[in-house]
């Protein structure tokens, strides 16, 4: 497995990967139209964008983060892991790179916005054993710092 940043031939697969997540969630598969154009979306922000690889090349996870301007946080956005790939490290490996990218900015806080339902309680338990804490019904963050 190999993360990088989100390239272009992977917008179809990235997208394929994420409704395949969401079905496996027991939701009904929509897609957020900020990943029709993830260029425009988060690179052309000042955001960032990662997908996970897999020896096929192709995508098995990704993850985003929103910068606030003027502030010192960042909201985290679409981390998903191809469900038949759980449990794999993958989502870590994503999460951890998002981290050490936010820490070098010098941002202080990630948020993270889950959704309602039951649905959730697998990404509520990973984010948990990350370091986050739900601070709102739905909300979690985690702290980070330089020092690792």
């Amino acid at each position: 497995m190999k993360i990088i940043p989100f390239a272009e031939k992977y917008r179809d697969d990235t997208i394929f990967m994420i409704l395949e997540a969401k079905n496996a969630l027991g939701r009904i598969p929509g897609l957020n139209s900020n990943l029709l154009d993830i260029q425009k979306n988060y690179f052309d922000r000042g955001d960032m964008f990662w997908i996970a690889l897999d020896e096929h090349d192709r995508v098995i996870g990704s993850v985003g983060f929103h910068v606030h301007e003027n502030r010192e946080d960042v909201t985290l956005h679409r981390l998903f892991v191809k469900c038949s790939r759980k449990r794999q490290g993958i989502g870590t490996a994503l999460l951890d790179t998002a981290e050490q990218y936010v820490r070098a900015l010098g941002k202080k806080t990630i948020y993270i916005h889950l959704g309602i339902g039951q649905e959730w309680y697998e990404s509520r338990a990973f984010y948990r054993k990350n370091g986050y804490w739900e601070y709102e019904p739905n909300q979690m963050k985690k702290l980070i710092s330089e020092d690792r």
